[in-house]
C-alpha cells in the first residue's frame, strides 16, 4: 500500500519555481487579518522589494526571506534590506516611513540610524 502512495504522489509539481531566480517572500501583518507571507513579483530582483516597501506596498512588514531551489538555499535577508532602507533614508535626509520604523528598528544597528538635523 505504501508504495502505491509513494508512485501516486510522485507526478505532482513542486510550488517552487524551476528557473534559477531568487524568490522573494515579505511576513507581513495585515492587521486584523493577522500575517501573511507575500510573494514579490517573480520577476522582481531586491530593487523591486525595497521599492515596494518604501512605496507602502506592505502593511507592516515583519520578515523578509529570499529563496532559490535551483541553488538549494534560503536566507532570511530582513538585516540586510532594513540596513538599506536606512541607507536610503539617510542619503535622503528623510525619516523612515512610520510604517516601517518597526522594521528597521528591529533589524538595522543603532550605530547606522542617522537622525537629521533640521534646519531653523
Amino acid at each position: 500500500m505504501r508504495e502505491l502512495l509513494v508512485r501516486q504522489f510522485r507526478w505532482l509539481l513542486s510550488i517552487a519555481p524551476n528557473s534559477d531566480e531568487t524568490v522573494y517572500l515579505v511576513a507581513d501583518n495585515s492587521g486584523r487579518n493577522g500575517n501573511a507571507w507575500c510573494e514579490a513579483d517573480l520577476e522582481s530582483a531586491v530593487e523591486t522589494v525595497i521599492q515596494d516597501l518604501l512605496a507602502g506596498e506592505y502593511r507592516k512588514p515583519i520578515r523578509i526571506v529570499a529563496f532559490n531551489p535551483a541553488e538549494r538555499w534560503s536566507e532570511d535577508v530582513s538585516g540586510a534590506i532594513a540596513r538599506e532602507i536606512q541607507r536610503r533614508c539617510n542619503l535622503q535626509l528623510s525619516d523612515v516611513p512610520s510604517y516601517l520604523r518597526e522594521f528597521v528598528d528591529r533589524y538595522s544597528p543603532q550605530d547606522l540610524q542617522q537622525f537629521s538635523l533640521r534646519l531653523v
